[in-house]
């Protein structure tokens, strides 16, 4: 968990076997979260086997298997001047399988990908699309195909 007291603060719980560079995450996920005006915010981040996740996926999406990122807005407003964002929930073996070649900048990808469904990102339209992928690539300085 990061600094209870900095701010985004990134409460980060790793439930998996893969090496993952937590600092480096949680400093993405603030950057992603001053990005887009979040300063006092907060978020939860969780990386789980792919087990956890295919039961995730079938519970809350109706859909078998796993998936690589899952996002769960709280959004319960200001508890104290902090902005409760929600929950980012990534299988880093599903993420390794969609890009063997960098799996770390997948993880990268899609926690920023998670954070932003949070804001109410979405990418079902086009011009939708354009504008979440452009801020993905800034956030996570991965660029997709």
């Amino acid at each position: 968990m990061s600094d209870p007291g900095e701010h985004p603060a990134i409460l980060i719980s790793n439930r998996q076997a893969v090496p993952l560079d937590e600092p480096g995450l949680i400093e993405l996920a603030r950057a992603t979260l001053r990005g887009e005006d979040l300063e006092r915010s907060e978020l939860s981040l969780s990386f789980v086997e792919e087990g956890e996740m295919a039961e995730l996926h079938e519970r809350f999406m109706g859909e078998p298997g796993p998936t690589d990122v899952l996002s769960f807005p709280l959004d319960g407003g200001d508890e104290g001047g902090v902005r409760i964002v929600g929950d980012v929930v990534i299988a880093p073996t599903v993420a390794a399988a969609n890009n063997p070649e960098h799996p770390s900048d997948e993880v990268r990808l899609l926690l920023v990908h998670g954070i932003l469904h949070l804001l109410g990102y979405d990418h079902e339209e086009d011009d939708e699309r354009a504008r979440m992928w452009a801020r993905q690539e800034r956030y996570s300085g991965v660029t997709l195909p």
